[in-house]
């Protein structure tokens, strides 16, 4: 993925991100549409699709987290994305990995609070995917706010040369936030 993304840099080609977990619905459509507006007829758009087992804690549904890449591989293809990056665990946290990124401040509170090790997952991941995907902007849901104001911290005090664009949460009929998890609902 990296050597890919340093030819689309030598060559000035945007390139526009949206990394999710999988298991895609309209919200991501959304993030992808985004994306390729951003990116624009000459660019890239990116999807990536990481369940990321280190930022989920004990007793958390990382066994049970909804997963359907052949689904989402054709919604991706209906929606003009130019590369699904989807790695496993050994590609992304090789043997003895221990280098981490972790925001002090805004991760203490909300979400961060109840799950002390969350964000320093999400945060090292979204780093790493930065760094082999080389993109110019990654677009994020506002549904997950505490996570895109993380984000865009860690993008200022690393000096990610990265774009964060947050778009508008997207809601199921009933004004529910679309989420993958939404799966785990009954009526």
């Amino acid at each position: 993925m990296q050597n890919l993304a340093r030819r689309w840099q030598r060559t000035g080609t945007p390139v526009a991100l949206v990394p999710t977990m999988g298991y895609l619905h309209q919200g991501h459509v959304c993030l992808i549409g985004k994306a390729r507006k951003y990116a624009g007829r000459n660019g890239k758009g990116v999807v990536s699709i990481y369940v990321n087992p280190t930022q989920f804690g004990p007793n958390e549904d990382l066994a049970n987290y909804p997963r359907d890449l052949k689904r989402d591989k054709k919604l991706c293809g209906a929606e003009g994305t130019d590369i699904l990056f989807a790695p496993d665990t050994r590609q992304m946290y090789p043997a003895k990995f221990s280098t981490w990124v972790t925001e002090e401040t805004l991760a203490r509170g909300m979400e961060g609070a109840a799950r002390p090790a969350h964000f320093r997952g999400v945060t090292t991941v979204v780093a790493k995917l930065f760094h082999l995907i080389l993109p110019d902007a990654a677009i994020f849901g506002a549904k997950d706010f505490q996570q895109s104001a993380i984000i865009r911290r860690m993008v200022r005090d690393l000096n990610f040369p990265v774009k964060i664009i947050v778009a508008p949460t997207v809601r199921e009929k009933d004004g529910l936030a679309m989420s993958s998890r939404n799966k785990y609902l009954t009526p």
